[in-house]
């Protein structure tokens, strides 16, 4: 069985797509996202938006308008196609975390604004390039969700779509006493590697930060679990 622990809309975006596969899949929100306030940036100060999730423009409100037109530099696939439908022009799409996207700025981009969670990465800037941060939505922890333990009693692939899901999991489990070592985790990227903990029955990561990549990973590991590899 596959496990979905992100947030609302995301969840049913992902189960959606898990099922066009066929997979046995359940979801279980760890989260609850809801927009911040925020002070706007004057557009005129801003080369460029870096854009972390796609949370950030389900929730960034009516002073996202002000950034139409403007290039965007997006995590992944699914937070480029929310920034073209906000009206930004997509520069780069990152296979590797934001960091990666650092390096292949426009030279004249040189005043990035990024909208945030209040939990966050946080990035090694290069020199001779302004990184203004927003924080726009928070992630709250939701109590454990009913039948979530249960689930995890059995093997079980959970996909990971953030650091915070992660290590969310990993006191869940702790105190549940469930034991780790029957539950594989798929991670949305190398990134999240750090916040899981020890003990796990296997963790890998996607190929790319997508969801396309991250089922194809869990399909796989629940194919080799199967057959005993």
């Amino acid at each position: 069985m596959i496990l979905i622990l992100r947030p609302e809309p995301g969840a049913s975006a992902t189960l959606a797509a898990a099922r066009e596969l066929g997979l046995d899949t359940r979801t279980f929100p760890l989260f609850e996202v809801h927009p911040l306030p925020w002070e706007p940036v004057p557009r005129e100060d801003v080369d460029a938006l870096l854009l972390g999730s796609a949370n950030a423009l389900r929730h960034g409100g009516p002073a996202l308008a002000a950034y139409r037109g403007l290039p965007a530099y997006c995590v992944g696939a699914t937070t480029a196609r929310a920034a073209a439908e906000a009206g930004l022009e997509v520069a780069a799409t990152g296979e590797g975390g934001l960091a990666s996207l650092l390096g292949v700025l426009h030279p004249a981009r040189t005043r990035l604004l990024r909208l945030a969670g209040r939990e966050r990465v946080e990035l090694p800037v290069p020199p001779g390039i302004a990184v203004t941060t927003r924080e726009v939505y928070a992630s709250d922890p939701l109590p454990l969700p009913p039948g979530l333990a249960e689930a995890l009693t059995r093997p079980a692939v959970v996909l990971l779509h953030s650091g915070e899901a992660a290590a969310r999991l990993a006191q869940l489990c702790d105190e549940a006493a469930i034991d780790r070592a029957r539950i594989g985790l798929a991670l949305i990227g190398p990134r999240v590697a750090a916040r899981t903990g020890e003990g796990w029955a296997e963790v890998r990561s996607a190929a790319k930060p997508d969801d396309a990549a991250l089922l194809a990973l869990a399909q796989q590991m629940c194919q080799e679990a199967g057959s005993g590899q």
